[in-house]
């Protein structure tokens, strides 16, 4: 495998090449990580990642360690920016740039105070250069409705980041019952359902009148732990597509329509590339998304004619 140079099928799912081709892969785009952490010596990740933090107790509670030792952040962090080389995968966006909060210790939990913290974080974090975070990643979640998390995510959406997050995996198969994790299930946040490689529903991905769109979440080539590549499934794995493709279409767009995107707008031009499924919007909420479906309309939102 770390001979090789592969595109995984989901990354291809969701067009992403199409618009590696426009001369787009999220170049300079921070994207927050909430997760295990990462493997920071992984030779796909080691350059993409800009700064970390940990907020767990691993490591006897030491910040600056945010190592993962799971291989759950590790692998979402390889679909969302994998780097482009010779060797392994390629991310959606493979110019991006990682912040990695480890909110998850290594036996895959956290506290959700764990969280909240993260995402203030996230929020007020700023780099070297005045870097500062576009889009926060959670492939997480939980039964409780909290409301000092939903208050911290409220206030990073009003700074104009996107925050996007994993449906949950307690889904029937049935559109008529509904299944809530929290962060997912809060109104404000890009929830993100998932579909295999054939762009079908997963039995497992949660139903519910708040899902925003899907991706793909079954049997997803990524990154893992010691240089390795793993497949895994969940919504975890659907989410890190989107957080991906948002870095796409941030530099896309902030380049033809020559100005920042508010959080708004960034959700309008995530939405604008989806296609529906066959599918209850219960299940699929806006569709599955396709870079490609609006690579020629983008300028056309801002044509003006003269007044009759």
């Amino acid at each position: 495998m770390k001979n090789t140079k592969v595109i995984p099928p989901g990354i291809e799912l969701i067009e992403a090449p199409s618009v590696w081709e426009q001369g787009y892969s999220g170049e300079g785009i921070v994207i927050a990580v909430l997760d295990t952490g990462c493997d920071s010596d992984h030779f796909e990740l080691k350059d993409q990642i800009i700064d970390g933090y940990n907020f767990t107790t691993d490591d006897n509670g030491d910040r600056t360690i945010f190592e993962d030792y799971n291989g759950h952040g590790t692998h979402v962090c390889g679909t969302i920016c994998a780097a482009k080389n010779d060797e392994g995968v390629i991310g959606v966006a493979p110019k991006a740039r990682l912040l990695v909060l480890k909110v998850l210790s290594g036996q895959g939990y956290g506290d959700t105070k764990w969280v909240t913290e993260g995402v203030r974080h996230a929020k007020n974090w700023r780099g070297e250069n005045g870097e500062r975070v576009r889009v926060i990643s959670m492939s997480l979640g939980g039964r409780e409705n909290n409301p000092e998390l939903h208050q911290a995510i409220q206030e990073a959406i009003q700074q104009d980041i996107l925050v996007v997050c994993a449906a949950g995996n307690e889904g029937d198969g049935k559109d008529e019952t509904d299944e809530y994790a929290y962060p997912g299930a809060f109104p404000e946040v890009v929830q993100v359902g998932s579909v295999n490689l054939r762009g079908e529903i997963s039995k497992f991905s949660n139903t519910n009148c708040k899902i925003d769109l899907v991706a793909p979440g079954e049997e997803i080539l990524s990154t893992y732990l010691n240089n390795e590549f793993a497949v895994l499934s969940g919504t975890s794995m659907a989410a890190p597509h989107i957080s991906g493709a948002a870095a796409l279409i941030i530099e896309q767009s902030e380049k033809e329509f020559d100005c920042l995107l508010s959080e708004p707008e960034l959700y309008a031009q995530l939405i604008k590339r989806t296609v529906s499924l066959n599918y209850s919007r219960r299940f699929q909420g806006n569709g599955i998304l396709k870079l490609a479906s609006s690579l020629v309309t983008a300028k056309e939102d801002h044509k003006i004619t003269a007044a009759k």
